[in-house]
């Protein structure tokens, strides 16, 4: 019993702490800088125009699509409102969704889908972090088909030719 009164909040705190649309302590110390910050040294093509590939990907359009019929299909169906203003959505489809509570302290909006950040982490820290099923899982995610990172990875692949080969 003992056991069971001090696993139960572990375990709660921890789900807190990993789930989608929450920041991390160490991202709380940092601001977003959203897509213009990022594009101002990846869109360029010698380093391989990363803000480009993304522009043209699905990530970008994430926010978008939750205006669409399906999306409003779906928050129907578990009983949810608008889903660009639900944070079951947002959470996976936007990255400001990690600061909305700050937003105007951040460069970043909901309108940029997920970005750059949602990955790399907050772009006045710039760094990177493999987060891709924090949201491409079945758990939470109705409209989820299947995920398989190498697949996916490459439809988005955005690498730095001056960083090839070495």
């Amino acid at each position: 019993m003992r056991v069971r009164n001090i696993l139960v909040p572990v375990m709660l705190g921890a789900f807190v702490l990993t789930s989608p649309g929450s920041a991390s302590a160490q991202e709380a110390e940092f601001t977003y800088v959203g897509e213009r910050g990022c594009r101002r040294c990846h869109n360029k093509e010698e380093t391989g125009a990363q803000a480009t590939k993304w522009q043209e990907g699905p990530h970008s359009k994430t926010f978008e699509t939750l205006a669409g019929e399906k999306a409003a299909a779906v928050a129907a169906e578990l009983g949810l409102g608008n889903p660009q203003e639900e944070a079951q959505c947002l959470s996976c489809h936007a990255t400001a969704f990690a600061v909305m509570e700050d937003l105007d302290n951040q460069r970043i909006t909901l309108e940029e889908g997920v970005s750059c950040e949602s990955c790399h982490g907050p772009g006045s820290a710039y760094r990177e972090r493999a987060t891709c099923t924090k949201c491409h899982k079945a758990e939470g995610n109705p409209s989820f088909e299947g995920f398989d990172f190498e697949e996916y990875a490459a439809k988005i692949a955005h690498p730095n030719p001056e960083k090839a080969g070495g």
